[in-house]
């Protein structure tokens, strides 16, 4: 490692012990494991970034090429956004910081502050990007239009998921509803949109509305793709040799419930079976980003296994947000 990257990490890890313990004596042994730890949040911080960048270059592509030239909209705080700059002299990086603000207060109590600032840079970044980046604008064909307008938009929105933040805060408003309602994500997302594309309809045309639909259903299948088909919520069991200290890190840094099975291994290294604990936990998808920090904090090597759920109902999941 680079002499001037080392000392520097050594200086912030003892400082930040030292803020721990309250104690200005820090051993040797101790300052090693948060160095290591500080290399594993700055890796995943410096990739977070570069999927948020690409995220928001991707998303100015598809609005500025595609769907503000043609007076499109599409779901979401993007199309409330888009509608707006239809009906109002302010520009659409304004308004795209606008409608966003309340999404993004939201946020800080659904899902953490961390992942609220993140989401305020990505939102600005992208409103900075619209107004001054010149995007060439790409075809007068409606069709295509619709479906590459959302493809890019849709691929700006989940690599920013990617990278731990959103640049349309209507999602998390979906998750803040779906734990008071009865109603599933999805769902809160659905009636949300479909009152934008009635508003869309009356305010430009029926047809506008419609390819609006396109663009959004093209935009929706495109962050499925990006995301790895990661629904709502995702269903995640974790084997790990380091079982306890991940399950300390699940309910106290994460703040989320999480189940331990008595499991055997089926193949150990003499050839025999063995004892092992395996933790199942669910989080929601843009949650992703802040537990594979941790976990390779912990145990690198540790075996993930993840998968869609449909929709859960009570647990610590809905009660206790992220800090």
């Amino acid at each position: 490692m680079i002499p001037f990257i080392s000392k520097y990490l050594n200086k912030l890890a003892t400082k930040r012990l030292k803020a721990i313990k309250h104690s200005n004596k820090i051993k040797k042994n101790e300052i090693e494991p948060e160095i290591r730890n500080l290399k594993v949040e700055f890796s995943h911080a410096f990739k977070e970034s570069i999927f948020i960048i690409i995220g928001v270059f991707s998303a100015g592509f598809g609005l500025k090429g595609f769907l503000l030239p043609n007076h499109f909209i599409d779901g979401g705080a993007t199309g409330i956004s888009l509608l707006l700059q239809n009906i109002t002299p302010l520009s659409l990086g304004i308004l795209l910081l606008i409608v966003n603000i309340p999404f993004l207060i939201l946020a800080t109590r659904t899902i953490g502050l961390k992942f609220a600032i993140k989401s305020i840079i990505a939102i600005s970044f992208l409103a900075i990007v619209v107004h001054f980046v010149d995007y060439p604008i790409i075809t007068q064909d409606k069709l295509l239009i619709a479906v590459f307008g959302g493809f890019f938009l849709g691929l700006g929105i989940g690599m920013s998921m990617r990278g731990g933040s959103v640049i349309d805060g209507t999602e998390v408003l979906a998750i803040f509803l779906s734990r008071k309602l009865s109603l599933t994500v999805g769902d809160v997302l659905l009636l949300i949109n479909i009152i934008i594309f009635s508003f869309g309809a009356y305010i430009l045309s029926i047809e506008t509305a419609l390819y609006a639909i396109l663009t959004y259903l093209a935009a929706g299948k495109t962050v499925d793709y990006v995301v790895d088909g990661v629904e709502e919520y995702v269903g995640i069991t974790i084997i790990s040799e380091k079982h306890d200290e991940l399950r300390v890190m699940i309910t106290e840094k994460l703040r989320r419930a999480c189940t331990i099975y008595a499991g055997k291994g089926g193949y150990g290294k003499k050839g025999a079976s063995y004892d092992k604990d395996i933790i199942y936990t669910v989080l929601t998808r843009l949650e992703l980003a802040k537990l594979h920090t941790e976990i390779d904090k912990i145990d690198p090597n540790a075996f993930i296994i993840m998968g869609v759920v449909k929709d859960i109902k009570g647990g610590m999941i809905k009660r206790k947000p992220l800090k």
